[in-house]
């Protein structure tokens, strides 16, 4: 894939966000995030303009120069479209006429197993049990090193997985103090921090298909094996801070505001910083002894 490639697979993941019509501002707002971080801005006319809803489908898939390419389009989409669980009639539809324009080879048997099995995770309604008494902090630091060994994973959809491992574990911690709750309270604590669900698909999953792309028009951020390592950090960060923000958040009752939230966020992002270079080994050996398949079985229940 050439860089027109990835700038025109970040506009169709743009467009996927919007497919169901009901994208909050927080949710506008990330992913306009992750396009920056991706070395697209927002402002940009082609990804503007997708984010608005303004550019046709068809005009975006013929853009696309090869069959990897528009493998990873539809891969990309559909992940971004499955991100908050299950598909509305209107996903399924953008979905449908993605495929169209793109042709029967996004369509691959491989392409719809890989993405059929991504799929299941992130909307399966079985969370797993809470953890034990005591081992909250344990737990917070397996959850994050998990999820950062996702990044390291040679499939290209290995993203798929983080955010279930992310909304599992805050649903986990919720129910550890007692909290009834159920997956949409844990993804509306989780939007409140600003990982937001169609961003975070977007960038992860982007930056994990296009690492080949090199420099350039993506600013470095998908270059080899040193862009793969920087969003093994960052998902390692955001994993723990979240977990231990909202371990506070529900030790509290549930009485935490907005403002405190994110400040307890980004101070544990910062603790993160400090723990990545002493479990980094150790978040490589995982990823060396795991494979999608098992991470996404055990999200299953």
């Amino acid at each position: 894939m050439n860089p027109q490639d990835a700038h025109t697979i970040i506009a169709i993941a743009a467009l996927a966000a919007l497919a169901d019509g009901s994208q909050s501002e927080a949710e506008r707002a990330s992913i306009a995030a992750a396009a920056t971080r991706l070395g697209i801005g927002s402002d940009d006319p082609l990804v503007h303009a997708a984010m608005q809803g303004d550019v046709d489908i068809d005009t975006l898939a013929s853009r696309l120069s090869s069959d990897e390419a528009r493998v990873a389009a539809y891969d990309t989409a559909s992940a971004v479209c499955h991100a908050d669980g299950e598909l509305t009639p209107k996903e399924s539809a953008f979905l449908s006429g993605l495929l169209r324009a793109l042709g029967a080879v996004a369509s691959s048997p491989d392409s719809r197993a890989t993405s059929g099995a991504a799929a299941a995770a992130v909307s399966s309604a079985v969370p797993p049990a809470p953890p034990p008494a005591g081992d909250i902090d344990a737990f917070i630091l397996d959850r994050a090193m998990l999820a950062a060994a996702c990044e390291l994973l040679p499939q290209s959809l290995s993203s798929m997985a983080i955010l279930p491992l992310q909304l599992r574990m805050v649903y986990s911690i919720g129910q550890h103090h007692g909290q009834q709750l159920d997956m949409a309270q844990a993804k509306d604590l989780v939007a409140v921090l600003g990982i937001g669900a169609a961003g975070h698909m977007m960038e992860g999953i982007v930056r994990g298909m296009l690492g080949g792309v090199g420099r350039g028009l993506l600013g470095g951020i998908l270059g080899g094996a040193a862009g793969v390592a920087a969003g093994s950090a960052v998902t390692f960060a955001t994993t723990y801070a979240l977990g231990h923000a909202a371990e506070q958040y529900y030790a509290q009752g549930r009485r935490l505001s907005t403002a405190d939230l994110k400040a307890l966020f980004a101070r544990f992002q910062g603790e993160a910083g400090s723990i990545f270079p002493r479990v980094e080994e150790r978040i490589r050996q995982l990823a060396a002894g795991t494979n999608l398949n098992s991470v996404l079985g055990g999200l299953r229940g």
